[in-house]
């Protein structure tokens, strides 16, 4: 007898979904409960469970196609199963044997048949991610890794984040190359448990990494035959590794200052703002410092790099926000006397009681909070045909990361003191930095800020950041002369800008939101008062 398997229901507003893949195929056992397919819908990703026990014995249905909710897409049996042997893993599917690798990979791991092999999985990265690409490998196949120790990295449309060592042993097999599409489940490697690596010869990887052309593949080969030379003092952590290699420095001309002389993710950032880091001595030979003779050879007029998985979300998010609201800017100036005057006056004894130093942020944070509560519409957000109200203030802070804009989310930002807000501020940013941010830092903020200041912006009109209705831009403060009291004085002004969707708010409301934000920041008690 066979049971059906349905499409479930996907929320109030949602008829249909795109079955994006199986996860299990015909002929494979399964488990009551066990995901066997993911749906797509424009809102979430979703899992298919089996609903009991047995056998996949058919599917109705292909990936990539629509499918309506209570549509039968598969049939599980009481079957055995396949007998050819155990079902195919995710890697299995993602990077399938040809030829006679097969019979090259038994022979392989004959001499470690009576090793553990565990997998390296892919883990669930939230709820609406379904894939990710696999950045690097900070491990080889044959090098000694520590349980917890970080064997790759992965990006998704969101953030970056490390994939951990599950055991303590030998890498012994890498199953996806760097670049490749991954999806949560997938196996993507293999470490043999409790081997070292003096044990056994490394194993080739399973993924072999792409040959040069044939005109390169001579210069490769001799370049691979030459001395490498040992990397002097300590060891570099891989966000470090990863800026040196990015900006070609020489690690050595950079100041240490963590422990056992390490160099810090600080260390190397510092070192590039302050004009302290020096190119590899190798890389400074590559540039000439005066013009190249004509015989010499050109330098290629362009480059061509794929676009980071990040980098294409920023661009669809932004391109999104273009096409579906109607986007409109109004602007403003303040005079930041008032807020400049606290912050010299409180900024040690601020400093000494929480830690932290006193910002510009936190104060605009809080101009934020205060607005939003007179002026709602610009909390809200729609969502169809609705207008949906949030009564509470998760403020979106704007950070420039490595990898690119991110946005993450100051919850219960009308809950915070100053420090607060300074101390969840400085974590998210530094979160940022480190590529550690997960789903949960960047989703459901309610309303934005962004500094283009820190830059050196003097005016801009931010872009939405949907499904949001209004963004508050920042820009530098510059001395202006203006006219107070019949006399033209000079005063620290900054413009302030609120790009808002004009489909949900209203000129007045914008208007009066701002200027809300510059009486408060022009009059800091009345932040303190409610005022």
């Amino acid at each position: 007898m066979s049971v059906d398997v349905v499409v479930p229901q996907l929320g109030e507003s949602v008829t249909e979904g795109i079955l994006a893949r199986w996860l299990k195929q015909p002929g494979e056992k399964v488990e009551r409960d066990e995901p066997i397919a993911e749906l797509e819908t424009d809102k979430v990703a979703v899992e298919v469970p089996a609903p009991e026990a047995g056998v996949l014995e058919e599917t109705l249905v292909a990936e990539g196609e629509t499918v309506k909710v209570g549509a039968v897409i598969a049939r599980i049996g009481e079957g055995r199963g396949a007998a050819a042997g155990p079902a195919k893993s995710a890697a299995d599917k993602l990077h399938p044997p040809k030829g006679d690798q097969t019979a090259v990979k038994e022979a392989s791991h004959a001499d470690a048949s009576a090793e553990e092999l565990v997998d390296i999985v892919v883990p669930q990265a939230g709820e609406s991610v379904t894939e990710a690409t696999l950045a690097s490998w900070l491990k080889q196949a044959g090098e000694a890794v520590a349980e917890g120790e970080t064997v790759a990295e992965l990006e998704t449309d969101k953030a970056a984040m490390e994939l951990p060592a599950p055991v303590s042993g030998v890498l012994r097999e890498v199953l996806a190359e760097e670049g490749a599409t991954v999806h949560p489940g997938d196996v993507i490697g293999r470490i043999a448990k409790g081997a070292t690596a003096s044990m056994t010869a490394a194993p080739a990887s399973s993924v072999s990494p792409a040959s040069p052309a044939a005109p390169e593949r001579a210069e490769a080969e001799a370049a691979a035959m030459e001395p490498v030379p040992a990397e002097a003092g300590p060891p570099l952590s891989p966000a470090v590794r990863r800026i040196i290699e990015q900006y070609h420095l020489d690690p050595n001309s950079i100041p240490a200052t963590g422990k056992d002389g390490r160099l810090t993710k600080e260390d190397v950032l510092r070192a590039i703002d302050s004009g302290l880091a020096r190119l590899k001595p190798d890389w400074v030979s590559r540039t000439p410092v005066a013009p190249a003779p004509p015989a010499a050879e050109a330098a290629p007029r362009e480059e061509r790099v794929p676009m980071s998985r990040l980098r294409k979300r920023i661009a669809e998010r932004l391109k999104q926000a273009q096409n579906t609201a109607a986007m409109l800017t109004t602007f403003n100036d303040v005079d930041m006397s008032a807020v400049i005057a606290e912050r010299r006056k409180y900024r040690d004894l601020f400093e000494k009681k929480h830690g932290i130093r006193l910002g510009f942020m936190s104060f605009f944070v809080k101009a934020a909070v205060m607005a939003l509560k007179e002026v709602p519409a610009v909390n809200a957000r729609i969502d169809g045909d609705d207008i949906v109200y949030q009564n509470f203030y998760d403020i979106g802070v704007a950070v420039a990361a490595p990898q690119g804009l991110v946005v993450p989310v100051v919850r219960g930002a009308d809950k915070l003191s100053f420090a607060d807000t300074e101390k969840t501020i400085a974590e998210l940013a530094r979160k940022a930095r480190d590529g550690k941010l997960t789903l949960d830092d960047l989703q459901g903020g309610t309303f934005t800020i962004t500094n283009g200041g820190i830059f050196g912006s003097l005016f801009s009109t931010p872009i939405l950041n949907p499904p949001q209705s209004a963004i508050l831009g920042m820009h530098r403060i510059e001395e202006r002369p203006v006219a107070q009291d019949g006399q033209i004085v000079i005063r620290p002004m900054m413009y302030l800008a609120l790009t808002y969707d004009h489909r949900l708010i209203d000129g007045r409301e914008a208007v009066t939101f701002l200027k809300r934000i510059k009486e408060a920041i022009e009059d800091p008690s009345r932040l303190l008062l409610d005022l």
